[in-house]
């Protein structure tokens, strides 16, 4: 079996998102986990005091990587109507891709498990930023909740089956976001 100190938390925060993605979070435990490692569940403890501390680190890890992707797609772009719509394409594309952790991450209301706020500033500036090239500042914080609305509306609706008459999803958000670039103009 390994050491504790052999196994690294980002390790270990990266399989519990694996494992909450295969398996559901209500499948996870620290035995589970412990296990995909091949140590002994008390090891854990030396990285995370209990199951809340672990999902916290999925948390943070899921918003850093959702930063990631969308600070990512930003560089494709000059024009900032196509930076608007390649950054609301690219949060959709990494939530569906991570709906569990997705989920975890963004609908979570217990205290001590949402979101720190940072995660939520470093994904909301680039993209306020880049609304008020095109509407100006004053009215870009309204703006830029509208878009976070329309793009997380989406999705929620998406990964919980909420689409139900048919149709082309990817064109549909597609469409979506184009509207709601026209309205900014």
């Amino acid at each position: 079996m390994p050491y504790p100190a052999q196994v690294q938390a980002i390790e270990l925060t990266e399989k519990a998102r694996e494992l909450i993605e295969s398996e559901g979070l209500d499948r996870l435990t620290l035995a589970s986990l412990a296990a995909a490692f091949g140590i002994a569940a008390p090891s854990l403890y030396h990285h995370f005091k209990n199951k809340t501390a672990l999902l916290v680190a999925v948390n943070e890890r899921t918003g850093a990587l959702l930063v990631e992707h969308v600070q990512a797609s930003i560089a494709q772009t000059d024009d900032p109507r196509e930076r608007i719509s390649v950054m609301l394409h690219a949060y959709r594309v990494f939530a569906l891709a991570n709906p569990s952790t997705y989920g975890l991450a963004f609908t979570n209301t217990i205290p001590g498990l949402q979101l720190d706020p940072t995660f939520a500033e470093a994904l909301a500036l680039p993209l306020q930023a880049t609304v008020a090239e095109l509407v100006g500042t004053e009215v870009a914080l309204p703006a830029l909740r509208g878009g976070w609305a329309l793009v997380h509306g989406f999705v929620m609706l998406e990964l919980s089956g909420q689409f139900r008459r048919g149709g082309d999803l990817d064109a549909a958000f597609a469409h979506a976001v184009e509207t709601y670039i026209r309205g900014l103009a």
